[in-house]
């Protein structure tokens, strides 16, 4: 049987508690029980995803999360979704930057079929990864990539600031989704090789958390894991530091046939699992979270030149955050006018910091977010494995809250000072064309300029 502790219950955990166990093949284990509801949660993370790719291979992360669904030695093609569906569970698999997860919901007397299928194909996808299953699910990415980035309005605004925001070769230059050329370039000798390489028992993370009972629970655990066998051949992912502040705002405009004109910008702010990343996600709460953020006051309510405004925080551990803004004008306003109002608040913020109540209202509402990840028996599953993966400690899930209570005004203030400047983004302006008579329906005209960006850079937007 695998050895583990037993956590107790830590301040601000809310009396929630976590064990840790580890196999002998190395693959970590966290359960935590919840009896509240008769349902258990299984989450799969492979510390695996874009940042480590390699160029001309882009992709290939996202990819794979497809292939896993495709079969295994003991379930064939759609089983996997047929077996979990069909008792009653849900199911899913993302990818990230950072990692490739996957993860059901079901009925607690099920959850030894999760335990199983999650096993089956850890263990066993090659025997049924064939140039069939490559080709249906190469198709499937190529066709998500044209229905959530290529033929929607802002679709490829992610993928441009991000190209935008990291210099060519860093390894968040590209997003999970990947180019086109590159899913048509990847091998069926790729796939398996990027198999071998990451998809390890040491190289993943497991979760099972809700109407569980421990001991049963282990067994089955190791009983369906225990003699998959570990592979060494992983190598770290690159380097992913840069300077605090980028040192010139890189700026590119698009015209597309999109409703309405955009302001969007990237801010490169403190890595993720650090105080400063709290109190960054703090100023942005203040700023552009919901509707009583300072920016939605100003451009929404009051001045009206703009229909939504956010600014939102993309925590990542290996690299920089980045510090997401979104505004949409209103009617034929320019955004020249949007972007002098945007610098205005805040500057004022970085010279007069957040309010009490500002203060208050946003912790708040990061605890609130907070409670309702960990409220549900999926998404604690989910926080156990994430903090597990990319900080090394599943209890650190738990007590998260509390690091942003303690937070003070005084370093939301210095964070905003410091990093929520201009010569510290990447700035992307949508500006909409007319729309294409009949003839060209099938093409999108798009015009991309880049000032003060590399060579690289704009090629990598085109």
């Amino acid at each position: 049987m695998p050895m583990g502790h037993t956590a107790t219950a830590q301040a601000g955990s809310g009396g929630l508690t976590a064990t840790e166990h580890r196999l002998a093949n190395g693959l970590r284990v966290v359960l935590s029980e919840d009896h509240l509801t008769p349902v258990a949660a299984v989450c799969l993370w492979y510390d695996v995803g874009s940042r480590h790719e390699v160029k001309g291979r882009t992709g290939l992360a996202h990819l794979f999360e497809h292939l896993m669904f495709q079969g295994s030695a003991q379930v064939k093609g759609n089983g996997h979704f047929e077996l979990v569906q069909g008792a009653g569970g849900s199911l899913n698999g993302t990818t990230s930057f950072e990692r490739t997860n996957y993860f059901e919901t079901m009925p607690a007397h099920q959850l030894e079929l999760a335990l199983w299928l999650e096993a089956d194909r850890m263990g066993s996808l090659l025997a049924a990864l064939d140039e069939e299953s490559m080709e249906n699910q190469r198709d499937v990415v190529k066709n998500e990539r044209r229905q959530r980035y290529d033929n929607v309005p802002y679709g490829t605004a992610f993928e441009k600031l991000t190209a935008l925001a990291y210099p060519e070769g860093h390894p968040y230059h590209h997003t999970p989704i990947g180019s086109m050329a590159d899913l048509d370039a990847a091998t069926l000798d790729d796939a398996r090789a990027f198999f071998r390489t990451y998809y390890a028992p040491n190289n993943a993370v497991l979760s099972v958390v809700g109407d569980i009972d421990p001991e049963q629970t282990l067994a089955w655990i190791e009983k369906y894991f225990g003699s998959i066998p570990s592979h060494d051949g992983k190598q770290p992912p690159r380097d992913g530091s840069l300077p605090d502040v980028m040192g010139e705002q890189v700026r590119e405009v698009v015209e597309e046939e999109v409703p309405a004109r955009a302001l969007m910008a990237a801010y490169r702010l403190p890595e993720d699992g650090t105080r400063a990343c709290d109190a960054a996600d703090l100023a942005l709460t203040v700023l552009g979270g919901g509707e009583s953020s300072r920016l939605y006051n100003r451009l929404v309510r009051r001045d009206r030149t703009a229909v939504a405004a956010g600014f939102g925080l993309l925590r990542l551990a290996g690299a920089p955050s980045l510090g997401w803004l979104d505004v949409k004008t209103s009617g034929d306003v320019e955004v020249p006018v949007i972007e002098s109002a945007v610098d205005e608040e805040l500057a004022r913020f970085a010279e007069e910091g957040p309010t009490a109540e500002e203060m208050e209202r946003a912790q708040a509402q990061l605890e609130r977010e907070w409670l309702d990840r960990l409220g549900t028996v999926a998404g604690r599953a989910d926080e156990l494995c994430r903090y597990a993966v990319l900080f090394g400690d599943p209890q650190l899930a738990l007590t998260a809250v509390q690091r942003v209570l303690e937070v003070t005004a005084e370093e939301v203030q210095e964070v905003a000072k410091a990093r929520l400047r201009p010569d510290n983004r990447a700035v992307l302006v949508y500006e909409p064309t007319a729309p294409a008579d009949e003839t060209d329906a099938d093409e999108t005209t798009v015009t991309v300029s880049v000032t003060d960006a590399t060579d690289e850079n704009e090629e990598a937007a085109k």
